[in-house]
């Protein structure tokens, strides 16, 4: 399972964002994928007022101020339609 992250540098809720992900990952296998917007204007663009995004399978799952207890919640819902 793959997580999209997108983030930029100097990002304090990017930072805070990904430490949630690294938490999670103690339980669920799944791989971060990190995309700077900063290198890619279409996600400048897209997500420049979002940051910092996840996206699982190409679904937005949350983004901004970013809660473990959803994020968890959408990979347990994700691993039981498999």
């Amino acid at each position: 399972m793959i997580i999209e992250f997108y983030t930029r540098k100097r990002c304090p809720l990017c930072e805070k964002g990904k430490a949630i992900l690294a938490e999670l990952q103690e339980s669920w296998e799944f791989e971060i994928v990190e995309k700077d917007i900063d290198t890619n204007d279409e996600w400048t663009e897209q997500y420049g007022l979002m940051i910092p995004v996840v996206v699982l399978d190409g679904e937005e799952l949350q983004y901004g101020q970013l809660d473990k207890m959803f994020i968890n919640e959408a990979l347990t819902k994700k691993i039981h339609r498999i």
